[in-house]
């Protein structure tokens, strides 16, 4: 099978590992990749906004399946305009999009299917919003209803924070915030694949959002991840399945939505059991890459299944080991870095024993790799445990030379005072 493969990330060089390593393919594309993705697929300069020329690509190259990586060509209909093509796709269309695509739309879901989640109101009018802000308890969560790159989301401590939280969201014109109440316990993070009609669970993890060590500093689109979450036993899995995931698939089946794809459910485990946070409807990037390196099953097949609606007829095998991976940022990110720096020891650091470098944004130029983006590597590592995993990574990390780089020194530090705490 020849795939295509849309997006340039992390996430992206993390599932074109994965396909890469499936019998089923024969070759693999990727539009428009990175330095990374470029050493296991062929990298095509195609704007992934430009739908009719990505179907003129798969037409003259006879694409067998495309994967799309990012939420923002999945919100904007990119698999509707294939579908209607004649050309698959993993991934959910135009309107199952909408459940990253619109925050309110996926609070109406919750409250009309009895989904837990938290209290919320959604207001289309800023003076409302304040209004609102302005008799909540504390502290209070501000979301922009749209896409924002997993950063459009603020835990307001004080009221002046919600307040130009709510600013922040109307300053460019017309727009939906959503306000919720602030829920108490831990995140993680809940992967599912759907077929429309069976819903699979793929796998558990859980990411660290803060720009620094201790959770501080500011929300990023993710600094580090790994798998499993220890804090979803299998009865927190089954909850999570039978009171969020499957009744959210129901729900979008009865509006005549079917949902094909990943659904990736972010979580609070609350005393009284799992509430839905937000859903995305792609991979999360950092989470891909800790998945993918404990799936044992081929990527390729699972994805085909659920393209063609056979999930019924399929399982998910995992490796035992866990996985952790640090991202390696552009010093200032998320707020302004510089880019064109260069990155050594590459090499060295990827052959350390269990470690996989996933790029996120790099490019090459006259043989050597460069940093392109804010978030730039994600050093990857299985090992027997949480604990093993991260001494792993961060031993690769310390061997690249990269001094315009940064990254947290505490990534997994739950799950390693989980297994420290079990030994005890």
């Amino acid at each position: 099978m020849r795939v295509l493969l849309i997006g340039s990330g992390g996430r992206e060089h993390a599932l074109a590992w994965a396909l890469s390593a499936s019998p089923l393919l024969t070759e693999l594309f990727a539009a428009p990749g990175n330095a990374g993705i470029c050493e296991i697929a062929r990298c095509v300069a195609l704007d992934v906004a430009d739908h009719a020329a990505i179907v003129r690509f798969c037409r003259e190259q006879a694409i067998g399946l495309v994967v799309v990586g990012p939420e923002v060509p999945l919100v904007a209909g990119i698999v509707d305009d294939l579908a209607a093509a004649g050309i698959r796709a993993f991934g959910p269309t135009r309107a199952a999009a909408a459940l990253e695509g619109s925050k309110a739309f996926t609070k109406e879901l919750c409250r009309e299917a009895g989904i837990p989640t938290a209290g919320y109101a959604a207001f289309a009018d800023r003076d409302a919003a304040m209004a609102h802000v302005a008799a909540a308890p504390l502290p209070i969560v501000v979301k922009a209803d749209g896409l924002a790159a997993g950063k459009g989301v603020t835990v307001a401590l004080r009221r002046d924070e919600a307040e130009a939280a709510v600013d922040a969201v109307f300053a460019g014109g017309p727009a939906m915030v959503v306000i919720e109440e602030f829920l108490e316990g831990e995140e993680a993070s809940f992967f599912a694949l759907s077929d429309g009609r069976t819903v699979l669970p793929f796998a558990t993890a859980q990411d660290h959002k803060r720009a620094f060590d201790g959770d501080a500093g500011p929300n990023t689109g993710g600094m580090g991840a790994y798998s499993p979450a220890p804090v979803m036993t299998e009865a927190l899995v089954e909850a999570t399945m039978e009171r969020i995931v499957r009744p959210t698939v129901a729900a979008l089946a009865a509006r005549g939505i079917p949902y094909r794809g990943v659904l990736y459910a972010g979580l609070m485990i609350c005393a009284d059991g799992p509430k839905l946070i937000e859903y995305n409807v792609r991979f999360g990037d950092p989470e891909c890459q800790v998945l993918m390196m404990r799936l044992k099953d081929d990527l390729l097949t699972l994805m085909a299944a659920t393209v063609d609606g056979v999930l019924d007829r399929t399982s998910i095998r995992w490796h035992e080991d866990a996985a952790l991976t640090v991202v390696m940022a552009s010093r200032g990110y998320p707020g302004a870095y510089a880019t064109g720096s260069e990155i050594l020891g590459l090499d060295r650091a990827g052959a350390a024993e269990g470690v996989e470098i996933f790029h996120a944004g790099t490019r090459r130029e006259d043989g050597r790799v460069l940093a392109a983006g804010g978030r730039v590597l994600d050093v990857t590592a299985r090992g027997a445990s949480v604990a093993e995993a991260r001494e792993r990574a961060y031993r690769a990390v310390d061997l690249i030379d990269w001094p315009e780089g940064f990254c947290r020194r505490d990534i997994g530090w739950r799950a390693v005072a989980r297994e420290r705490q079990g030994r005890a």
